[in-house]
């Protein structure tokens, strides 16, 4: 017997199968899908069988040991590796690596990654085994097998240890492993769903009624969106089928996992990146079992091992979450998902308050069936938006907090009702600089000041994680003469906490939630009331509902817009308009208070009167006119070298040869120094194409990308799907 075999090596120029023969022991154990160790050059090294093959002509090596019991990969996601190897012109090794749960890459056997625990159960009938007991506390123990057949060991060694080991040397009982899920679910009551509104109702029976089709839900905060998708996942698993509910944020997870645990119980597994490697290894074993019907999770939940898919849904669609841009492949949640679905014939579920410009333009274009809810449940108001002119606070010598909304602050807490403050910016100052001889920390590595985190009392790049102490005087002159300036959510929990001394605060960015369930355990206290003023990043912005939570305040909204891209528009207008969302959600009335120095933009004017198809043909019109998506496409190559001049020189060539071979029908940009032109030592620059037909040019995007496999010196990476 002989097998292709796909060598785990993320190297483009050996991107190919390799022919192994099996031995005799082995040969039953064979299946596609599944991953070996064999031998590669001087080294043993895992990979995927991806088929059984004739005899080769050539003398072959033997696969040394076989890792999986069962098939890691199913015939479906084998397809899905290829389909992405040419959405992205990855590897096609590095397409099947994101599919696997780290619990299971580990060069060995995987069932060394499963959780055992110790069980007993009786070898006798219940009548003589109690009968043989010669104490009490072996009858205690007995008696637990008149209910359950199988007892856990530590639970009857709650009753006597003692018992418990001689019941076994009599025989009996026998003790035997079982493996067991490292998340738990607890059993509780299960809620009821909820009677659907109306225009809820008419949204429910467009996409149950009408399956293989991809909507757009288009649904202002606080409308009912995640009602909807519950019951359309309840008709789901009574069709036997499967349901994948996507969100974007880790923060988000907690609240949704909350929400569909007390209606579905333990049928839902959990898919995100905060969990150990055994707990996601254990979640998708359950997945792919079928022992859990709804699938709860992140980006990469996308690639969960479902064999009978019934439905997709992809929440706060507008997120850049869902786009995958650190490392290869560099796909987008969207276009994986429209790919399963197509496979499953099942509806695919886009829902947000703020459509991207590309999902809303291809609803008005048909392309997606768009469903509209235009109110909040039970008819309730949406937030009044205030802004504050920041230049004339600052006149008054108010640099970080307007008079409004540490007045209205005061107000919402002697209501004893809730606030949610968004400052888009972790840590304390956002650089230090010395008035005596002018010096300011910079990373060595990057081409950015270091922020300062008070807490840690340090210095650190947000890029490379260089870091740094510092103390109070310059390092250049000695002299005590440091200023921190710029403002971090850390910085601004210690303005609030001063203001407010006995309001209680907590704070919630990519600092305090680092440690294991970080973001669950402040998003339930909050919302458990422990706490009034929720301060925190971009990561509070969407979904989360906080009854409670009647202010929002919003501190420097023009942080986005300064960004130097094509997309900052609308990512400021989604981000103040979820933000504004997480206000007044129940039965109390909510505000918002954003505070700029640009209150006349155009999109901040679209903000404050709640208006997205304002924003639409607003952003659209310019977007036409600067030929950006939904009119044109972009691809993005990335030139990297600890060289400058040598990645400028190759950034300059290839611009050069782009130009001549497809100049005529697609628009070439670049080479620029990208938006941080040296990242640990690495300078990078880019070439952004905007094009009609990604046929055009994807054949001289592959041949940039090969000529540049075996050079050490300068690295190419390619984004189709900027």
């Amino acid at each position: 017997m002989y097998i292709e075999v796909l060598v785990e090596l993320k190297i483009k120029s050996i991107d190919k199968t390799f022919t192994y023969s099996v031995p005799e022991s082995l040969r039953k154990m064979i299946a596609i899908g599944k991953r070996v160790i064999v031998p590669f050059g001087h080294q043993q090294l895992a990979g995927f069988i991806l088929s059984v093959t004739n005899q080769p002509n050539y003398e072959t090596k033997e696969i040394i040991s076989i890792l999986d019991d069962e098939a890691i990969l199913n015939e479906e996601l084998i397809e899905l590796g290829k389909f992405l190897q040419q959405k992205t012109l990855c590897s096609l090794s590095s397409a099947y690596a994101i599919m696997l749960p780290n619990g299971a890459k580990a060069k060995k056997k995987n069932n060394t990654h499963k959780k055992y625990e110790s069980y007993l159960k009786l070898n006798i009938d219940y009548l003589s085994a109690y009968n043989l007991c010669k104490n009490e506390m072996q009858q205690k123990i007995v008696e637990l097998f008149n209910e359950f057949d199988e007892i856990r060991k530590k639970e009857a060694e709650e009753i006597s240890a003692s018992a418990v080991k001689t019941l076994i040397k009599n025989e009996i009982i026998t003790i035997f492993e079982n493996e067991v899920y490292r998340l738990n679910i607890p059993l509780q009551e299960l809620e009821q769903p909820k009677t659907l509104t109306e225009d809820q109702q008419n949204v429910y029976d467009n996409i149950k009624m009408n399956q293989s089709k991809t909507y757009l839900l288009h649904g202002v905060t606080g409308s009912g969106k995640t009602e909807i998708y519950m019951q359309l996942i309840a008709n789901t698993i009574k069709e036997n089928k499967q349901a994948l509910m996507l969100v974007p944020e880790i923060s988000l997870t907690a609240q949704f996992i909350n929400n569909f645990i007390h209606r579905f119980g333990d049928n839902v597994a959990i898919i995100h990146s905060a969990l150990s490697d055994g707990e996601r290894y254990d979640e998708w074993r359950k997945i792919k079992n079928k022992e859990a019907n709804i699938i709860v999770g992140v980006r990469s939940a996308i690639f969960a091992p479902i064999n009978d898919l019934g439905i997709i849904i992809l929440d706060e669609e507008h997120s850049n979450s869902y786009k995958q841009d650190s490392m290869m492949p560099k796909y987008h949640t969207l276009d994986v998902a429209k790919y399963r679905s197509k496979k499953h014939n099942c509806p695919l579920v886009l829902g947000s308050a703020t459509p991207t410009l590309e999902t809303m333009s291809r609803a008005e274009k048909g392309v997606y069936t768009y469903l509209a809810l235009n109110t909040r449940v039970n008819q309730r108001p949406l937030p009044t938006i205030k802004f504050i002119d920041m230049q004339s606070e600052m006149k008054k010598g108010n640099q970080f907090l307007s008079e409004t909304l540490i007045n209205k602050m005061s107000e919402t807490l002697n209501r004893n009702e809730q606030i949610m403050i968004l400052l888009n910016r972790r840590g304390h100052s956002t650089f230090i600089n010395c008035s005596s001889c002018g010096f300011t920390y910079k990373c060595p590595n990057c081409d950015i000041t270091l922020t300062y985190h008070q807490n840690k009392k340090n210095l650190q790049c947000h890029y490379c994680g260089y870091t740094r102490f510092t103390s109070n005087k310059c390092p250049n002159c000695l002299e005590e003469a440091l200023n921190f300036f710029g403002l971090g959510t850390e910085k601004l929990e210690s303005l609030i906490q001063e203001k407010f001394p006995n309001a209680r605060v907590i704070r919630m960015d990519a600092d305090t939630t680092q440690r294991k369930n970080g973001h669950e355990k402040i998003v339930n206290s909050f919302l458990n009331h422990e706490y009034d003023i929720l301060i925190g990043t971009q990561m509070i912005s969407k979904g989360l509902d906080f009854p409670k939570v009647t202010l929002v305040g919003v501190i420097n909204a023009d942080t986005s817009l300064n960004i130097p891209n094509f997309r900052s528009g609308e990512e400021t207008f989604s981000l103040l308009q979820q933000t504004s969302g997480r206000a007044g959600r129940d039965s109390l009335s909510g505000e918002v208070i954003i505070q700029t120095f640009n209150e006349d933009n155009a999109i901040l004017q679209c903000v404050k009167e709640n208006d997205y198809l304002k924003f639409y043909h607003y952003e659209m019109n310019i977007r036409k006119k600067l030929k950006y998506p939904p009119f044109y496409f972009l691809a993005n190559i990335k030139i990297k070298s600890k060289d400058y001049d040598l990645a400028l020189q190759e950034a300059t060539n290839i611009k050069g040869n782009l130009v001549n071979q497809i100049g005529n029908y697609s628009i070439i940009l670049g080479p620029t120094t990208s938006s941080m032109m040296k990242i640990n030592n690495v300078y990078c620059l880019e070439i952004t194409i905007k094009y009609k037909e990604l046929s055009k040019i994807i054949a001289i995007l592959k041949n940039i990308d090969e000529h540049y496999i075996l050079e050490k010196k300068v690295r190419i990476e390619l984004d189709l799907n900027c």
